[in-house]
């Protein structure tokens, strides 16, 4: 054998052993009965930990029950009535999540959230008998940035699941679960959100975004990749990283949804404005992402619940939807006027009704909670939720591509008449904070 052809060969069996490498493909199978083939058998006493790297996780308490049978995968499950937390050790990227839920003796309800409460799968039920397989996907990320360097994390994000080394998946009410699959893949058509606390994770009740949401109207297809944060400018955004490292990870077809204009209108330097550096920074996000071929989309702020004499919500936000509106005209990217949707939903729940929609409760509603909250600017799940309807009615209405990936239990939806606060359902999830996400 010469030597050239001794070279191709090793760099096709390297080649390949990297691949194997980046290939993470777990079944687990719950429950105390025989394993079903090939799959990893998970009791209720199988706790995540440093030497395990996949179990229950945060204490999570619940029941195996073993209903035998010849099906060995739905045979066995464990069940709990509260919330509990499972998690993988995984690196970073997109992955496909398949869940097989049902009893063969009890009815079940499910809803799942993974990572830092972004809504998966809502209300699955299954009849006594009843098996259902459900996927979705999950975007996993971390701060690391190809060229070494990493993002500039706030200290509140460093203990967020949404940056740790894991995928987390919550569930909720009464859930039967008997198998789970998490599979890496390389195929998904990746929608990176870059944002500020109307679109992040929010991690604890009663706060919430609709860029944690957005991920139940998709199908297998698409993975939302939520890198927005509290507090954030396009500056800010931009000077710790997050562009850069969205940037390093996002490939040709791949999306950047950019909503700012809440804390960039607080800036009062010299060359600072809505037509000054705030177009300027909007239109760097587009070219760049434009470079890699990526397909830019600009949304409009999210309205402030702010009524005027004539009963109808008023602009607080200066010529900044207005700017945005000229970039996304200038540049020929989609716009996804969300500062129209979100007074149109305001105006039809009325300048009461519309509390519903957002972090206003009364004391002691939470724990330790002495004092009324009232923010005017902050969702809670419920208000996250209409609004990210309002997104994909945009997504819808702009044609995009990803719009083929829509679920199809998502009906026509209009902002003038949202859903009823009264009858919309939340299962909070266990933590809880008092603290005002960052920027107002």
């Amino acid at each position: 054998m010469n030597f050239k052809k001794l070279i191709l060969i090793s760099g096709v069996v390297f080649f390949c052993h990297q691949l194997r490498a980046q290939s993470i493909d777990y079944k687990f199978d719950f429950g105390p009965g025989k394993a079903a083939k090939n799959h990893i058998k998970i009791l209720p006493t199988t706790s995540f930990s440093n030497n395990k790297k996949y179990g229950f996780d945060f204490d999570s308490k619940v029941e195996g029950i073993d209903r035998g049978g010849k099906n060995l995968l739905n045979a066995d499950l464990v069940r709990s009535n509260k919330p509990f937390y499972f998690s993988v050790a995984v690196p970073e990227g997109n992955y496909s999540v398949t869940l097989t839920l049902g009893d063969a003796k009890e009815s079940s309800l499910t809803t799942v959230k993974a990572e830092s409460r972004r809504l998966m799968l809502e209300d699955v039920k299954t009849k006594p008998g009843q098996h259902v397989v459900k996927s979705f996907i999950v975007n996993v990320k971390n701060k690391n940035i190809k060229d070494g360097r990493v993002v500039g994390l706030k200290t509140r994000e460093l203990t967020k699941l949404d940056w740790d080394d894991k995928l987390t998946l919550e569930f909720d009410h009464q859930t039967a679960l008997a198998g789970l699959e998490i599979a890496k893949v390389e195929d998904q058509i990746t929608v990176f959100l870059a944002g500020n606390s109307t679109v992040v994770n929010q991690e604890n009740e009663p706060w919430a975004s609709w860029g944690q949401m957005i991920p139940r109207f998709f199908k297998p297809g698409v993975a939302i990749a939520n890198h927005a944060e509290s507090g954030l400018t396009l500056g800010s955004f931009q000077g710790s990283r997050r562009l850069d490292k969205i940037l390093s990870i996002a490939k040709p077809g791949d999306y950047l949804f950019i909503e700012f204009g809440h804390n960039d209108q607080k800036e009062k330097g010299v060359n600072d404005g809505a037509y000054k550096s705030y177009t300027e920074r909007m239109k760097t996000f587009v070219s760049e992402f434009k470079k890699i071929g990526g397909i830019p989309v600009i949304v409009t702020s999210t309205s402030r619940r702010s009524f005027g004499a004539d009963g109808k919500t008023q602009n607080t936000l200066g010529d900044y939807p207005d700017a945005a509106r000229k970039v996304a005209k200038e540049e020929k990217v989609a716009l996804i006027d969300l500062n129209v949707m979100t007074a149109k939903l305001y105006d039809a729940l009325g300048e009461e009704k519309s509390k519903k929609a957002f972090v206003h409760y009364p004391a002691n509603s939470y724990p330790d909670q002495d004092k009324p909250l009232a923010d005017n600017t902050h969702f809670n799940p419920y208000g996250a939720y209409e609004i990210a309807k309002c997104v994909v009615l945009g997504i819808k209405a702009q044609q995009l591509g990803i719009a083929k990936y829509i679920v199809n239990d998502f009906p026509n939806f209009d902002p003038s008449k949202p859903d009823d606060p009264s009858v919309w359902k939340w299962p909070e999830s266990p933590n809880s904070s008092l603290i005002k996400p960052d920027g107002n």
